[in-house]
């Protein structure tokens, strides 16, 4: 499918998408969002991919939503309009997706960083969640999903006085996983993913689902609920294959079945 906003492609099972408004540091329009959303499910959906990157450019990741497209809102309009949505939507894809970010992730666009599993920085990546320099508050899980990867005061910091992280304080806090060159962040990143994608698949998304339990459920629910993942695992073809690989000393070849 051809998009206006986006950039998609692959590398053997990655599936790749760039945000592609270079010109407004990619900030984050509803039509922006939309077809973002589009193009991961369709990786999400394509069983010849195992592993999601979601990129911006060297300067800018995303530096936050297009602030015009909000400017004459009332809370009837934002309640109507799906835009927020797009990042619960990001959120629920089923494969493991990793943002490679460089450059500005501001506002909209750190919390789109932050719907994704693991976070690859440039040295030049800078997050932040600046809305109360516009007089309103993150909408799309900053004040959430930052105060989970941070703690309390940082996250405090960041909302109510517009503080930036810069990457290697951002490894430093546990928002990012590595800070890497910007030379070459995108095939760190795509490095990380290779490994991950040529993993058995269901098992990659079981993983996934047990990981973000944690954050839905109290510890005694969230360990039933990883238990009777793995109990399911076992009906799979992946893990009788994995097993009898590991006994027999030779590479596993998975099928996703």
């Amino acid at each position: 499918m051809d998009y206006k906003y986006v950039l998609t492609s692959k590398n053997g099972r990655v599936g790749i998408v760039q945000l592609n408004r270079p010109k407004a540091y990619n900030a984050l329009s509803p039509a922006l969002m939309k077809e973002a959303v589009d193009a991961l499910q369709a990786f999400d959906r394509d069983e010849s991919v195992g592993c999601i990157v979601i990129t911006g450019n060297e300067k800018a990741f995303a530096a936050g939503a297009d602030i015009k497209e909000m400017q004459t809102a009332v809370p009837t309009d934002m309640l109507n309009n799906p835009f927020i949505g797009y990042w619960d939507d990001v959120q629920k894809i089923s494969k493991p997706l990793i943002a490679a970010v460089s450059g500005f992730a501001l506002g909209g666009g750190c919390e789109l960083a932050m719907t994704c599993d693991m976070i690859v920085a440039s040295d030049t990546a800078v997050f932040g969640q600046p809305e109360i320099n516009l007089g309103v508050i993150p909408g799309a899980g900053g004040t959430q999903r930052l105060t989970h990867a941070i703690g309390k005061a940082l996250a405090m910091e960041m909302v109510l006085n517009d503080r930036r992280l810069s990457a290697e304080e951002a490894a430093h806090y546990g928002l990012v996983n590595k800070v890497v060159p910007v030379e070459t962040f995108i095939e760190e990143t795509l490095k990380i993913a290779d490994k991950i994608a040529n993993r058995a698949p269901i098992a990659l998304k079981m993983a996934k689902e047990a990981i973000n339990a944690v954050y839905e459920m109290p510890l005694q629910a969230s360990l039933a609920h990883e238990r009777r993942l793995f109990y399911l695992l076992f009906s799979t073809a992946d893990q009788k294959e994995g097993m009898d690989a590991f006994v027999n000393k030779r590479k596993a070849e998975w099928s996703g079945r």
